[in-house]
Order: C-alpha cells, then structure tokens, then sequence
C-alpha cells in the first residue's frame, strides 16, 4: 500500500468543500472466467468487498447485464440504495450482437455503483478498434454532490494503428478529452479502470502529473496521481493487479522494473484538487469461486479532492 502525504491537509475535516472519497475497482472477468454467471462466487465475492472497504463508488470491467443486476440486488440488500439510482451500466457489445458470444448474448460491459443516490450520468463512446463493440467512459455524480464525478473506462488491449495513430493511444486520448472538459466545467474528477498500459508506457505519460519523477515513471506531462504511484515496493509503478495467467488460462509472468507481474488497473485523481494524503493498494486476488474468480486483483483507494459545493 502507498500513502503520499501533500501539503493542505490541516483542517480538512472542517472544510465542505474536502470530501474524502473511498474508490474500488475490479475487472470480474465476467464472461472469460465467469461464463456470465451470476452464481460462480463473484457476486457475493466483489459486494462482500464493497461493503468491506465502505466503498463511495465501485467500478467494474468485463460485467455481463445479469451478473450486474445481481450486484446491483444484492449491495441493496446489504443497504445501498434500492433500484437504478445508484448503479449505471455502459454497453461495450450489445445483447446479439456479440460475435464471440460474450456473455451468451447478453450486454456484455462496464459499471460503477455509488453509495449515494446517482443525480447523473453520462457515457461516451471511445474510438473505435476492430475487434468488435465499442469501447466506453462512464460517468456518473452523487445528486447531492454534482461537482463530483467517478468515471471508469476499459481501454483496448489492441495496438493496432487505425486512420495513422495507434488505436489505444487515441482511446486514452480521448478518455482525458472528456475529463478536461468536466474539469473545465468546474468539477472534481476521479476514474479508475482497466488501462491495458503498465504506469511506465509512454502512452501513459500525458496522465501522471510530472511531480511523478522517479527512474520507474519519468518524462511525464499530466495532471493525474495514481493511487498507488509511490507504493514503496515498487516506486511509480505501484503493486501488480492481475493473477498468474490471464482469463484464457495464458501464464504471466514476472516483469521489470520490480520482478512483479504487471499492472494495469488504475485509480487516478486530479493532482490540483487533492487535499492531503492519499492511498492505494492491490488487494490478494479473489479465490471465492472455487478458484480465482477473475485473473485482475480488486483495486482500492482512498483520496481527500476538492469539491464546488
């Protein structure tokens, strides 16, 4: 777990516009090692989690529409909100038209609940790659906070160069568009997500905020600290989030800068509206379905942001 302590933080409990948002993150793996089922152990798994960690917003990858309704019923059962105000689901491949037959037909997506009654939300399509679907940025604000917004993302694992440029660079591109835009509007952003880039990747550069310089991560040009970035085990980088092999069953293996197998899901906040200290960790991966339950660790982390009132 890293903790980075900035200065501000004095009297932040007495100040309305600081608000200490609890995030957690999680590729389920839904179809590949789910079979799109509800009842493999996932669900229980990932709202025990959420309820653990007193999560504020949860965000999840991969998550077919049935086993979304099944964590949407039972974190209301374990006292979130009840009904659609506190989750929104954004479709990558839509029911049928799923050609490797994710999810056996059903939407097959990302999600994020909220603690809180949801006041909006609002989803944007990513450039396209050729692999099929089409990959989303959702969004979504506490009605009683609408200046605060999580988003979360799952950005293509594809490298291919489409109309000159390559395809994942321009998703991410476009993923800091639209946060530059709710920042410019006024609003404190938080996204975590499936990145499908290790924090030391180029295409990362333009996020982390250039504060970030150590030999693991330099060079960089953002606005954003990663949760995780200062993680004393692996400084820049931060902890591994993904298991021993990949939901095909492929092994992975240890990698530098710090012998450690990848990562790739991220929690980031802007580094202009955090106040005080802030931290990440990479939780043991679950083995509630009689095994691994996705080949990603849950990702948690906790940030104090500035908020309009």
């Amino acid at each position: 777990m890293a903790v980075l302590l900035l200065p501000g933080g004095a009297g932040q409990a007495d100040d309305p516009a600081v608000e200490t948002v609890r995030m957690w993150q999680w590729n389920v793996a839904g179809w590949t090692m789910n079979d799109g089922s509800a009842t493999t152990g996932m669900v229980k798994a990932a709202a025990a989690s959420i309820k653990e960690r007193n999560a504020d917003f949860a965000a999840f990858n991969e998550l077919c529409w049935d086993q979304y309704k099944a964590i949407q019923a039972t974190l209301g059962n374990l006292g979130w909100p009840q009904g659609a105000s506190f989750s929104r689901f954004a479709a990558i491949r839509n029911e049928v038209a799923a050609t490797d037959g994710a999810c056996g037909g059903e939407r097959f997506g990302i999600a994020i609940f909220s603690r809180r009654d949801i006041g909006s939300a609002i989803q944007y399509a990513l450039p396209q790659d050729n692999d099929g679907g089409v990959h989303k940025l959702l969004c979504v604000s506490p009605a009683a906070r609408p200046h605060l917004r999580f988003c979360t993302t799952h950005i293509t694992t594809s490298n291919e160069i489409i109309d000159g440029e390559y395809i994942n660079r321009k998703q991410l591109a476009a993923v800091l568009g639209h946060l530059q835009t709710f920042h410019d509007a006024g609003d404190t952003v938080l996204i975590g997500g499936d990145f499908n880039a290790r924090p030391q990747y180029s295409r990362l550069d333009t996020w982390y905020a250039p504060s970030l310089d150590v030999p693991n991560n330099g060079g960089n040009t953002g606005q954003y600290r990663e949760l995780d970035d200062l993680e004393p085990a692996c400084p820049g980088i931060g902890e591994t989030t993904v298991g021993e092999v990949n939901g095909k069953g492929k092994p992975i293996g240890l990698v530098p800068p710090c012998n450690q197998r990848p990562k790739i899901d991220l929690l980031f906040a802007r580094e202009s509206a955090i106040v005080g200290s802030y931290t990440g960790d990479s939780l043991e991966l679950s083995t509630a379905c009689g095994g691994p339950c996705s080949d990603h660790r849950i990702v948690v982390g906790t940030v104090s942001v500035r908020v309009q009132p």
